[in-house]
């Protein structure tokens, strides 16, 4: 199931592919590419090479993962030796939780349990924590991590003399985002700080989804902050669960994760000291 490639910068590529309608990056540089997130297991990312050659791409001399996700970074050792970038707290959570990440995809995808169980956890060997900037064969690339949303590790990829903005999770189109491991009452500040790089003709990719514009950036945001909003009006008691859902901006069924995860964040439950052994 290769994925389906379109040219949306200069040197710039966007490969999408059905499993999870996920969209990965490529970008040129000199004599070599760089390739933002790895897919879920070793066989998609050998597919995801094989789709770069067929794009006339050789060499990737620089991966970057979004953030620490099974689907954006359990192909990383496929890769190597390219060097992998990625916020401090990435590498941890692949490092870390990587284990328990495997577990919940294997039980999730059955169908994938052969594969999951030849990922080898490969996190960046390469951290930062705030911005860092990289060179690809001249052209600049810049990192950045604007604040926690859909993880604790969120970072953006910018492209800027192509106008590009790769946003991870942080934003996805046609679909809620998975609110599981977020910060919902981050979230929203965070978006915000993103929408501020981003401009009129930028185009904004998301972990999964359509390529889009401010636009969407806004409508996201609006969203964001409505989860926000409606949590801590549950949490001073002004609302139940139940009627925040059904005035949440995202479907009944897919409200009440959000609402939750939120709820517990402003119990300090997220940033509670992890119980002893």
């Amino acid at each position: 199931m290769t994925g389906i490639w379109t040219e949306i910068g200069d040197r710039v590529l966007v490969g999408r592919y059905r499993f999870y309608d996920q969209d990965i990056v490529a970008v040129l540089g000199g004599d070599e590419a760089l390739v933002v997130d790895t897919r879920s297991t070793p066989r998609q990312a050998r597919e995801l090479l094989d789709d770069l050659g067929t794009q006339g791409i050789g060499r990737v001399g620089l991966v970057v993962n979004t953030h620490g996700h099974h689907d954006h970074a359990f192909g990383n050792s496929v890769f190597r030796p390219a060097v992998i970038w990625g916020h401090e707290r990435c590498a941890t959570m692949i490092r870390d939780g990587g284990e328990r990440q495997r577990a919940l995809a294997t039980a999730e995808l059955p169908l994938l349990a052969a594969e999951l169980a030849e990922v080898v956890l490969d996190p960046p060997d390469r951290t930062f924590a705030e911005r860092v900037t990289l060179d690809l064969g001249g052209r600049r690339i810049d990192l950045d991590y604007l604040g926690r949303g859909h993880t604790d590790n969120d970072i953006v990829v910018r492209i800027p003399d192509a106008d590009v903005l790769c946003a991870g999770d942080l934003l996805e189109n046609g679909a809620p985002p998975y609110f599981g491991d977020g910060f919902p009452i981050d979230w929203p500040v965070t978006v915000e700080a993103l929408l501020g790089l981003v401009g009129e003709r930028t185009v904004v990719v998301p972990g999964h989804g359509d390529p889009a514009g401010r636009a969407f950036v806004e409508s996201s945001l609006a969203a964001f902050r409505a989860i926000a909003t409606l949590a801590a009006r549950i949490h001073a008691g002004e609302l139940s669960l139940e009627e925040a859902t059904r005035i949440a901006p995202y479907p009944a069924d897919a409200a009440g994760e959000p609402l939750e995860r939120a709820l517990a964040q402003l119990r300090g439950e997220l940033d509670a000291p992890p119980a002893p052994a």
